[in-house]
Parts: C-alpha cells; structure tokens; sequence
C-alpha cells in the first residue's frame, strides 16, 4: 500500500519557478519509480516526467530544459522542480507510481499568469 501528498502549488507569473513536493509512504518507495502527471481544465491527464528507482530520467517534451525531477529515497519524497514557467503549465499536478496497481496523491494547483 502506497500513498502520496502532494504540496508547493500555488498562484505565480509567467517565468516565475515552483517547487512541488510528494511525501509518499509505504516500506517499499525506493524501489518504485515514481512520476509527476497534470491535469488542465478540460484535457486528459499526461504524463509530466518519471524517475526510475535507479534516478533515470524522462520527460515531456513540453517541460524538457524547464522541469527537473528528483527524488530522496531516505524521506521518502519526490520533487518537481519547474523553472519559467508558462500559462500553459496551469493544470492540477498529481504524483503517481505503480505498485500492482497506480496510486495517485489528491493533486496540488499549480496556476502561471501571463
């Protein structure tokens, strides 16, 4: 059993950076890979990055050079870190992983004003 919240979203201006944190439980987080989804107003969720359990990394294209992913095994936390930020970054951002089914954390708003 895996469960996840969300935190750092918020209201910033176009350009501005965010922090988003997922503090996740379980015994067996280090070995999961874990990722970031988000969800705009009236679009299907996708997929915003992923770090394996080994710390490879991938992203969408749309935040490539922009977003960092990272994760502290030993806390068991999960980052975001989203530079210039964009309008079209304002969604709902969800941390998720797998474990014989997904989990998912209630989201954070994220919202960037032009």
């Amino acid at each position: 059993q895996v469960q996840l919240v969300e935190s750092g979203g918020g209201l910033v201006q176009a350009g501005e950076s965010l922090r988003l944190s997922c503090a996740a439980s379980g015994s067996i987080f280090s070995i999961l890979s874990m990722a970031w989804h988000r969800q705009a107003a009236g679009k299907q969720r996708e997929l915003v990055a992923r770090i394996t359990n080994l710390g490879d990394t991938n992203y969408a294209d749309s935040v490539k050079g922009r977003f960092t992913i990272s994760r502290d095994n030993a806390k068991k936390m999960v980052y975001l870190q989203m530079n210039s930020l964009k309008p079209e970054d304002t969604a709902v951002y969800y941390c998720s992983t797998r474990n014989l089914r997904d989990y998912w954390g209630q989201g954070t708003q994220v919202t960037v004003s032009s």
